[in-house]
């Protein structure tokens, strides 16, 4: 009966759910004819994602299956809709609804636990998740939704206001941004085309030649101090070089950083550093043993000819350790909780290539390497265009370095020990499919 009463609750709650849905697409949609066509636009894409996890044999003491390869296939559609009714006032709202196919494993935890939540800096969101419910985790399918966008712009003369669900990125490092700690991607991460929208008012002033002043507050859960951001941020340019100054306060933590961008003979450089103070905005000790980090990253780009682009850049991270023994004891700091810090380590060197080989098919070659403990995580991929707006991609992810080892495998809790950073990743093999509309 107990069960009967479950399975009604849950129906109930997916047609709910859908209900929510069709409203929003309605909406979206009849919006497109209720005003002028030249006040409103829509436009929007779908995208597959096929990926296959190799696990390291350590993963099945930690809630996944016992096969060594597991996968998963992934389907999005997003909607973007414009509305600029004057010149002076803008409205943009991007919704998307996505399904997951995959080992019931995934539900309940990632291969790669970066400890990244970009959805955190929402004062209030839709339920993320459509079907099945949060407690049943025994499913192979999940169907998804996210309000990714819903601001108003507002334009004059001495400044643009945004009010709403927006993106917010800072730096200018092509992998690793010290400075970009809202909503970063990870290295891994397959679709990095939209950033992640976060609640925040923001409002930029344009000063001199280039310059710009920006600032803003972006709410967190609830709006409560030590879940939410307040930000302010000078652009200048002088002497070629653009420079860019923040300061950053987020959950109780300061952030000061620096962003140097110029040209040097026919290559780009860029130097972006970030500076944070734990718990600088709190009287809590509960982290007053905890000292302040510095991460930063230096690199350069050069364009080899008209098919072949290069880069390569050096990153340090203060907040990692240059002991592989110390990863898993280390990563429990702020940096790793509140900083969006994922990467173990102290050094790091970031190579990538891009050669084109035809006018529709690119190859992509980067490599994220560990200096201390020589792991590294190599990422290739070829995307073809097939036709306009339309993209097949295949690729994968490899972790090379010395694999984690399993201590103590038949006690309740196994301990793991790290012998290096990469050597604990799956490698993970993808195909992709967009189509732009």
């Amino acid at each position: 009966m107990e069960k009967l009463w479950a399975t009604k609750t849950e129906n109930k709650r997916i047609n709910n759910n859908m209900k929510k849905i069709t409203i929003i697409i309605f909406l979206m949609l009849w919006s497109k004819t209720a005003v002028s066509q030249n006040d409103i636009s829509i436009d929007g894409y779908y995208k597959n994602f096929s990926v296959v996890y190799d696990l390291p044999d350590y993963m099945k003491y930690f809630g996944f299956s016992e096969q060594d390869i597991i996968g998963a296939v992934s389907n999005k559609l997003r909607l973007n809709l414009f509305y600029n009714p004057k010149n002076c006032l803008s409205f943009v709202l991007n919704y998307n609804i996505s399904s997951l196919v995959q080992d019931p494993a995934l539900f309940k935890s990632q291969p790669l636990n970066v400890g990244i939540n970009p959805y955190s800096y929402r004062f209030a969101d839709i339920d993320s998740r459509l079907y099945p419910s949060e407690i049943d985790t025994d499913q192979s399918l999940g169907l998804f939704q996210n309000l990714d966008r819903a601001n108003i712009s507002i334009s004059s003369n001495f400044c643009d206001v945004f009010i709403g669900r927006q993106a917010i990125a800072w730096g200018s490092a092509r992998v690793i941004n010290p400075t970009d700690v809202i909503a970063p991607y990870t290295f891994e991460e397959l679709d990095t085309e939209d950033r992640i929208g976060v609640d925040a008012v923001r409002m930029r002033i344009p000063i001199g030649f280039m310059g710009e002043f920006d600032a803003g507050y972006v709410a967190g859960d609830d709006f409560k101090f030590d879940k939410s951001a307040v930000f302010l941020r000078g652009k200048f340019y002088t002497k070629e070089t653009d420079f860019s100054l923040l300061l950053l306060g987020f959950r109780e933590n300061l952030l000061a950083g620096l962003d140097v961008t110029r040209s040097i003979g026919g290559a780009g450089f860029w130097c972006e550093a970030a500076y944070v103070f734990v718990k600088a905005l709190t009287d809590d000790d509960t982290r007053e043993d905890e000292n302040g980090y510095l991460r930063g990253t230096i690199g350069l780009d050069y364009n080899f000819g008209s098919k072949t682009y290069g880069f390569i850049e050096y990153h340090y991270n203060q907040a990692g350790s240059d002991k592989p023994g110390d990863y898993v004891s280390n990563s429990s700091k702020t940096a790793f909780i509140d900083g969006s810090v994922y990467l173990l380590g102290k050094h790091y060197l970031v190579p990538g290539l891009t050669y084109q080989f035809r006018p529709l098919i690119i190859l992509n070659e980067q490599a994220l390497f560990n200096i201390t403990d020589q792991s590294m995580f190599l990422s290739t991929h070829i995307e073809y265009n097939i036709s306009e707006n339309i993209y097949l991609a295949a690729g994968a992810y490899l972790g090379i370095g010395e694999h984690l080892k399993l201590l103590f495998p038949d006690e309740l809790m196994p301990y793991t020990e790290y012998h290096s950073e990469f050597g604990a990743y799956p490698n993970i093999y993808f195909s992709s499919f967009r189509v732009y509309f």
